[in-house]
């Protein structure tokens, strides 16, 4: 049963109606759109109403060019299944040269998502590795323009039929993409009367929060639970962030669309302890879960899972840094993702139910001055560098958070997945 918090449209206005909101959000609140910026937008094919809703609402805010890619899940599994196995090292370096080119130049960036959590999961999990390698590899250039935010960018996402099923497996396909709709709708405020407005409601109070945390300037979280025990430290000026923020080009954009997540950077050589999932990770396709790690001085020395261990094994051997952290953020149990009561097996949503951690690279937004800084002054701070970045669940009403200050006394944080400070 849906939560009431996950209001059905017809309470509101029509599926097309509330779809149109979202398209203006995902412009408006999510890009920050200004006048005379390119739009580099993906989306998969089951979401060409939303994208030609977003088009023409960032022509209507005063885009150059929407410039649109599709991808397609069934041409994805053709490849694993009558590709050459060489071809499993190939990625389309043009493109992603062509993106970074396309952010250098001052366009925003875009990404509608809605995969089928578990595409691969039936697929060779080296060649699943290699071909995200490959990738990572080749998307570098535009990735850094991202993580570094020197752009404006969002993500939303469109209920397609596969993840639909995934998310409510007991329901006729028609039934399910509606449910999901809905809960995408609520979750993303446009079943409110002035989204614009709820949406600068929370964007104020997470970033209330964010100044509460940075006045403090824990030097570590501890978070305790079932199965975790786990020492975060911080990196050396670190900030946190949430809500809207302002890109390095001045335009102020939520890069999230829901979030209800703080976030900062942790040390990469300062995580101790061992901590395990509260929910399954979807991973290109394959669903990870129950996943427990151990990190020592930073590092991930022993990693399992329940499924998918194959691939998140070759995941953390990508590189050094994937087996260091890269983000630790803070979302309450009584977030409105959480009390759904829904599993998405989509980190957007999913990460905005528990907080959480991700492996692999930083943001360099979340060192004071970070976006000035060389990689090796990153480094220095602690902030890690790597191909991917993953973020995975490890909170729940059943986990608490201390701050350990800079003279290592302890502080609540968090309790029961709650706020207690601020």
């Amino acid at each position: 049963m849906m939560n009431e918090q996950f209001r059905s449209p017809a309470d509101v206005s029509s599926h097309d109606q509330l779809l149109d909101r979202l398209a203006e959000v995902a412009v408006r609140v999510g890009l920050g759109l200004k006048p005379g910026q390119e739009v580099v937008l993906t989306a998969p094919l089951e979401a060409v109403p939303l994208a030609r809703r977003i088009t023409e609402h960032a022509y209507k805010a005063g885009a150059s060019l929407v410039t649109t890619f599709f991808s397609d899940e069934e041409a994805t599994l053709m490849r694993y299944r009558h590709g050459r196995d060489e071809g499993f090292d190939t990625a389309a370096s043009w493109l992603y040269e062509g993106m970074a080119a396309a952010y250098r130049n001052g366009a925003a960036r875009l990404a509608i998502v809605g995969e089928d959590p578990s595409l691969l999961a039936k697929e060779d999990a080296d060649k699943v590795s290699r071909a995200n390698r490959a990738r990572s590899k080749a998307y570098m250039p535009a990735l850094n323009l991202i993580a570094g935010f020197d752009i404006n960018w969002s993500i939303v996402s469109a209920a397609t039929p596969a993840w639909a099923k995934a998310v409510f497996p007991d329901d006729p396909e028609d039934v399910a993409v509606s449910k999901l709709w809905q809960a995408i709708f609520s979750a993303s405020r446009v079943d409110t009367p002035d989204p614009i407005a709820a949406w600068e409601k929370h964007n104020a109070a997470l970033q209330a929060r964010t100044r509460m945390l940075n006045d403090k300037n824990y030097a570590a979280l501890h978070f305790r639970g079932p199965g975790t025990d786990l020492r975060v430290g911080l990196a050396d000026g670190h900030e946190w962030a949430g809500g809207s923020s302002q890109a390095k080009n001045g335009v102020v954009c939520n890069a999230n669309i829901p979030t209800e997540e703080v976030f900062t950077t942790p040390h990469k050589d300062r995580v101790d302890g061992y901590v395990t999932s509260t929910k399954p990770l979807s991973y290109n396709g394959t669903l990870i879960q129950d996943i427990q790690v151990k990190f020592e001085s930073g590092r991930i020395v022993d990693a399992k899972a329940r499924t998918g261990e194959a691939v998140l094994g070759k995941v953390l051997d990508t590189d050094d840094g994937a087996r260091r952290l890269g983000e630790v953020a803070l979302v309450p149990f009584s977030s409105p993702i959480s009390q759904s009561g829904l599993l998405f097996f989509n980190t957007l949503f999913d990460e905005n139910a528990s907080s959480h951690i991700a492996l692999g690279q930083a943001y360099s937004k979340c060192i004071r001055g970070g976006g000035d800084m060389s990689e090796e002054e990153l480094a220095s701070r602690g902030a890690n560098k790597s191909l991917i970045h993953i973020d995975w669940m490890i909170g729940s009403d059943k986990v608490d958070v201390d701050g350990i200050t800079q003279d290592g006394a302890s502080e609540p944080l968090m309790r029961g997945g709650e706020w207690v400070t601020g």
